[in-house]
């Protein structure tokens, strides 16, 4: 890996942690913002989905866009976009400009993740790209988990400051993007193989929807549904089921955190190595739907602790494995191909924890019954997928 490449990598990185920071930034702060602008938790809700809807939305569309005007003009827009959505949070006090803020802050997430994600690919081998993929995927997660505890820490100066100093950071990534990340010209992928550099089909044909990168976005969308539908009712669930106490869930989700960014640092390269994408992915879903019946039937709180660890463990390999094993089934396409990734993602962002907020209001254990139906289904599905090298061939 050239110099050029590690300094492309590590701006992606930073922008990248800096972007999904401000997704649970506003999480510490909304009981504040609640309080204080006698706003109802619907309003709350709504504000929060917002963002999602954007993402979803933007997402394929800014994918395609910066298949072709290139990745860094889209990266520089999208951390400016940031800047504004949290320069407008920070001004206001009105909850219909909160409401456009996360507009524009879902807007800019669509293209900076995906972007950053397809550029990884554009400048990697395929040997490379496992282990950069987990680097940018545990910033993914790193930037959601350390989130809500920085932003808790700088609101203890003003609920409005880690607005501010997230506006500052991002305006100091643009600068450092703009100055330092290579051109798009000379950010072009190294071919490995003559067949790559061969022309796909377009993206909107029935050429491309290939057998592999229709599982591949379904299990995308399954995995973002099931990690949400399990994540969102999660502290009610074991503080009404097994008396969890504050601390206990803070302890496990902070234990969580260290397992996921060790995990897909130092660990994911070489699980890909060693078994292929495919291996991982199924052992992820099989552990993840285990383990989810398993806390139905658990009699103890160590039980439960164990079984959710496995579960954010499984589930924070999967993402990592599947996108790898997207940017192998299309060569070309990237910003498009991890677009819909985003964008598939905001489906289960936004579905899960509705699904599972009215399923528990009916019972507690049926959300996790369903969350495990489908997370079975995707592991049967999962042996469907063709080696890499493989998954050129379209369905006719």
């Amino acid at each position: 890996m050239t110099r050029k490449t590690k300094r492309a990598i590590f701006i992606l990185i930073f922008s990248e942690f800096l972007v999904c920071m401000g997704i649970s930034l506003v999480t510490p702060v909304m009981p504040f913002l609640k309080t204080e602008l006698h706003l109802s938790a619907t309003d709350m809700g709504i504000m929060n989905a917002l963002f999602a809807l954007a993402q979803f939305v933007a997402s394929p569309l800014i994918g395609r866009l910066s298949d072709k005007i290139g990745r860094k003009p889209v990266l520089t827009v999208g951390l400016l976009l940031y800047m504004v959505s949290e320069v407008l949070f920070a001004l206001t006090n009105y909850l219909w400009v909160f409401d456009i803020s996360r507009l524009i802050g879902g807007l800019s997430s669509a293209m900076v993740v995906p972007t950053a994600m397809a550029l990884a690919s554009d400048i990697t081998t395929k040997r490379q790209r496992a282990k950069v993929i987990g680097w940018l995927s545990a910033v993914f997660s790193g930037g959601l988990i350390l989130g809500p505890g920085i932003g808790g820490i700088l609101a203890g100066i003003s609920y409005k400051t880690p607005f501010w100093v997230s506006g500052a950071l991002s305006l100091l990534s643009a600068i450092v993007l703009i100055a330092l990340l290579p051109s798009d010209a000379e950010n072009k992928r190294v071919v490995e193989e003559p067949e790559q550099a061969k022309t796909t089909a377009h993206p909107m044909s029935r050429a491309f929807w290939t057998l592999p990168i229709i599982i591949l976005f379904t299990m995308i969308l399954v995995s973002s549904f099931g990690l949400q539908g399990f994540e969102s009712i999660y502290s009610i669930y074991v503080n009404e089921v097994f008396n969890f106490s504050l601390s206990n869930i803070a302890l496990v989700l902070t234990l969580n955190g260290l397992i996921s960014l060790f995990l897909q640092v130092a660990l994911f390269d070489t699980m890909v190595s060693k078994w292929g994408e495919r291996r991982v992915i199924r052992l992820c879903f099989f552990l993840a739907a285990i383990c989810t019946i398993w806390i139905t039937q658990a009699h103890t709180k160590l039980e439960v602790m164990v079984a959710t660890l496995i579960i954010f463990s499984a589930f924070d390999l999967l993402r990592p494995a599947i996108t790898t094993l997207l940017t192998k089934a299309s060569e070309t396409d990237q910003g498009l191909i991890n677009g819909l990734n985003m964008s598939l993602t905001s489906i289960g962002n936004i579905v899960g924890p509705i699904m599972s907020g009215m399923l528990l209001d009916w019972n507690t254990h049926v959300p996790y019954l369903v969350v495990a139906v489908f997370l079975i289904v995707s592991y049967l599905m999962a042996f469907l997928l063709k080696q890499p090298g493989k998954q050129q061939s379209t369905v006719n």
